[in-house]
């Protein structure tokens, strides 16, 4: 095709030097094709016979390799979710494709292409028929606004949410430090200690938090949250309080709504649409804490869990003010520990039984 553009523009009565520039070639290229093609006609234009191992597989059939990969294996018939270097020769062979082809060039064949199918994301369709409208509430109020007018200097917008299953889990042997050429280790078996459920507010203008722990998700421990916000300062005198929140059971419906404003007038709870957690700006708080607090999670018990953590240097939607985790625990406060004490572990479960390509993050 560049050959034959070449050709065509020198035709046309264009220089070497501007079909070079137009085609983002080198002069000594259009120089080239054109010297062939005066001398052997179109025969000129095609690939000299060159050295080496002739081609196996015609680029057709490469072509058809890489359409099955692009494949799902159930419209094959095959009981597969995902295509593997193997079952695709092997498909391919079975089809009358090509007489028989290896693994690993089909594998070569796929690395070298610009689309890789197996590779995913997930994405998830809108279903809420007010997506639109509520997104943009919610966003507005992001902004400082509420109905097209300013909020004013004593309102206030909280992102409230909670992050169930904090694990205290006891790793059976010290984790060991980073050293040269050696990353950090932690021991992938561990006691579990048990869990608790993390509820934060966390105040969008003024990039403070307020937490509390409890030891397990629910209506009545969301509202112990909202009565610990609600009675503080500047939130008790304040003249609205907005409450973001997404449509989990602890605050799902106008009913949520309705028993939050009753308790305290000034509070007012906003819906996000549904499947749209990730505009709720608490879900940036909880992920700084899965990473600064809780990973490589190495807690002996809920006690070391709940305990009032530092203040978290983390900007959250660019702001410099650092984030104070203010951590109300469910059980009083265990003395300090000067070390670890011995003692015989419990009956432990490894990461690997659980499962085998463990992260440290962890969805909410």
């Amino acid at each position: 095709m560049l050959r034959a553009r070449i050709v065509l523009a020198a035709a046309d009565g264009e220089p070497n030097a501007a079909i070079a520039r137009r085609l983002g070639v080198h002069e000594d290229t259009v120089r080239k094709w054109r010297k062939r093609f005066c001398q052997q006609g179109m025969a000129g234009l095609a690939d000299r016979p060159r050295s080496g191992r002739p081609r196996v597989f015609p680029a057709a059939v490469v072509a058809e390799v890489k359409a099955l990969a692009c494949e799902l294996p159930s419209q094959a018939g095959a009981p597969l979710t995902r295509w593997t270097c193997p079952e695709l020769a092997r498909e391919a062979t079975a089809r009358g494709v090509c007489g028989r082809v290896s693994a690993s060039t089909v594998r070569r064949w796929l690395a070298a292409d610009a689309i890789k199918p197996w590779q995913h994301r997930s994405w998830i369709f809108p279903r809420d028929p007010y997506f639109a409208v509520k997104a943009v509430r919610v966003l507005d109020l992001y902004a400082r606004l509420w109905d097209g007018e300013p909020l004013g200097d004593n309102d206030f917008v909280l992102s409230a949410d909670e992050k169930p299953g904090v694990q205290a889990r006891y790793r059976t042997r010290d984790t060991l430090p980073p050293a040269v050429r050696r990353p950090m280790r932690v021991e992938s078996e561990y006691t579990r200690g048990g869990t608790l459920a993390y509820f934060a507010a966390y105040d969008v203008h003024q990039a403070k938090v307020i937490g509390r722990c409890e030891p397990t998700t629910g209506i009545a421990p969301f509202s112990r949250l909202v009565e610990q916000v609600m009675t503080t300062e500047p939130y008790a005198s304040a003249d609205r309080v907005f409450w973001v929140v997404d449509n989990g059971a602890s605050h799902r419906n106008w009913a949520a709504a309705a028993r939050m404003n009753d308790a305290f007038p000034n509070a007012h709870m906003v819906h996000l649409p549904v499947h749209a957690s990730w505009l709720n700006q608490v879900e940036i708080y909880f992920s700084a804490v899965q990473r600064k607090a809780l990973a490589p999670d190495d807690f002996e018990d809920l006690d070391e869990v709940a305990r009032p953590a530092p203040v978290l240097p983390v900007p959250v939607q660019h702001q410099r003010d650092p984030l104070r985790l203010e951590v109300h625990p469910r059980r009083p406060q265990p003395a300090a520990r000067t070390d670890r004490p011995s003692r015989p572990p419990r009956a432990t479960t490894t990461d690997s039984m659980i499962n085998p390509r463990r992260t440290n993050g962890r969805d909410h």
